[in-house]
């Protein structure tokens, strides 16, 4: 290597470092201001999610703007100190190689963007709350929180499921719990020899005296003759219950009020006989394939 050539490398690399010995008060003055510019972005957040919270009473729809307020704040605060630490250069060479790959970005991250996407439609319009009891597609709990990416909820059995929210957008989602109402229904079955419509009246007097049980103008209870059965006449049950708590309302109302209608009618004499059995005897048989057997028993 030649004089001349290492005194050129030698000056490159002193330039070098007093550009950056120069720098390095605006790179410390960049990170101030990051830092400044996430206490700043995290307490306006804060301010916009319990702003939104007390106008909407809508939580999910406040933590999803919230943290979006935040995070833009946040970008924002990055790109200014970005520019005052002499680093203006690389975020705009940033900004132009993003805008020029935005197609192949686009398909590389089209899950991401989708799901970001449809939470923000679900942000402003959706069909639930948070603690609403729902089904999304056979996912079956409760609504515990939307992000940007998916929906949180959690089952009835304990799990912590997370749904893309673009499975939320497109799926069917049946809400248990909007309004407050779900009716439920069962069959019973009495014999053929008993009267129907005092039966009915026994149910219904059942049903509407449960504290649990919604009977108004709108919500209305009532018992019909479903079907003959082989060995019954079997009349289909139907009546109300609140669902803001869907597991005490809706699962154990249910069974309580069956345990019921079964009391209510034995005491009242009407029977619930089981299916009849038919035997049939081809020609090759000559006997009964039953046997009658009688137990002496000593006292």
């Amino acid at each position: 290597m030649e004089q001349g050539d290492l005194q050129t490398i030698i000056s490159s690399v002193r330039d070098s470092w007093q550009n950056f010995l120069a720098s390095i008060p605006g790179i410390i003055l960049g990170i101030i201001i990051v830092a400044i510019g996430y206490l700043i972005a995290r307490r306006i957040g804060e301010i916009t999610r319990t702003r939104i919270r007390r106008k909407s009473s809508d939580p999910l729809m406040s933590r999803f703007l919230g943290n979006t307020v935040k995070i833009c704040l946040l970008l924002l605060a990055i790109i200014y100190a970005m520019n005052i630490a002499g680093l203006g250069e690389i975020t705009t060479f940033l900004i132009t190689s993003i805008g020029a790959s935005a197609i192949i970005i686009g398909f590389a991250f089209k899950d991401i963007g989708e799901n970001f996407i449809s939470g923000i439609i679900l942000a402003f319009s959706r069909p639930f709350n948070v603690n609403d009891t729902v089904e999304v597609g056979d996912l079956f709990g409760k609504i515990k929180s939307l992000e940007f990416r998916y929906t949180k909820l959690k089952t009835f059995d304990g799990r912590d499921v997370y749904i893309p929210n673009s499975d939320v957008l497109k799926k069917p989602v049946i809400n248990y719990t909007e309004d407050g109402f779900f009716r439920w229904d069962f069959v019973v079955g009495i014999a053929y020899e008993d009267d129907v419509e005092a039966a009915k009246r026994v149910i219904m007097d059942t049903i509407n005296s449960h504290p649990s049980v919604v009977q108004d103008g709108i919500h209305e209870n009532y018992v019909a003759e479903d079907q003959l059965a082989t060995s019954t006449v079997n009349l289909k049950v139907f009546f109300w219950v609140n669902t803001f708590e869907f597991r005490r309302e809706a699962v154990m109302v249910r069974g309580e009020i069956m345990k019921q209608i079964k009391e209510a009618l034995e005491t009242g004499g009407f029977s619930m006989p089981s299916d009849i059995v038919e035997l049939k005897l081809y020609s090759s048989q000559k006997d009964l394939p039953v046997k009658l057997q009688q137990t002496d028993q000593k006292q």
